[in-house]
């Protein structure tokens, strides 16, 4: 738990002296965003508000890939990677630490975003704000868990940039079927349905043993 500590705050100390990622990853949502409301009649804002909970993750995938990319860059350019392969803990709490600081700084984003994309499309988000948290949490977390096993799988790529989305975006399906489907019936009814939350934690639980598992044998790659 030490080493997962660790990880956790240096990535988000390292985050924090440069805010490169998480400034970079917020301006592309609020673009997507702002590029999605001009894209979307203005005199059909009933519909676009039905739409919302889709339009709200189309923002929160894309700039999750995007600072997803960067997860392992400053441990490339500082050849840090061969450190921690030869770290002498298992390599599954080397990745839960990744995944926990790739989560944190998101979820950052998400706030951010969330409160942006409710004043520009004019949705009132006040009333669920925990609730849709929590549906935005456990999707962010199956999300994070295999981001960031193929950002350090495509990191030592010749076309990372490329080759993240590429793998991760077929893999997401789940995880956004059941957090579109849990935000849309949490913005029209107050409460999301058990049947996508179940998708959710079922799909956060494989990809969390797999990436846990799988992390072992990327780093000697």
């Amino acid at each position: 738990m030490s080493v997962v500590l660790a990880i956790l705050w240096k990535d988000l100390v390292s985050e924090w002296r440069s805010r490169d990622r998480a400034v970079a990853m917020a301006v592309f949502a609020f673009l997507v965003v702002i590029v999605l409301r001009f894209a979307l009649p203005a005199e059909h804002l009933e519909e676009v508000r039905r739409l919302a909970s889709g339009l709200l993750w189309i923002a929160y995938v894309f700039a999750a890939i995007l600072g997803l990319n960067r997860a392992f860059a400053l441990e490339l350019e500082n050849e840090a990677l061969s450190g921690l392969a030869l770290a002498p803990v298992d390599r599954g709490f080397i990745f839960l630490g990744k995944a926990a600081a790739n989560f944190a700084i998101l979820a950052a984003v998400q706030a951010a975003t969330a409160v942006f994309f409710a004043l520009a499309f004019g949705v009132d988000l006040r009333g669920i704000a925990l609730p849709l948290a929590g549906v935005v949490a456990l999707g962010s977390l199956g999300l994070c868990s295999v981001g960031t096993l193929f950002s350090a799988v495509s990191v030592r790529t010749r076309y990372r940039e490329v080759m993240l989305p590429l793998l991760l975006l077929p893999l997401l399906a789940p995880i956004l079927l059941g957090a579109v489907a849990a935000t849309a019936e949490l913005v029209e009814s107050g409460a999301p349905g058990w049947r996508p939350l179940q998708l959710l934690i079922v799909t956060d639980a494989v990809f969390l043993i797999v990436s846990f598992l799988g992390f072992e044998y990327v780093l000697d790659e």
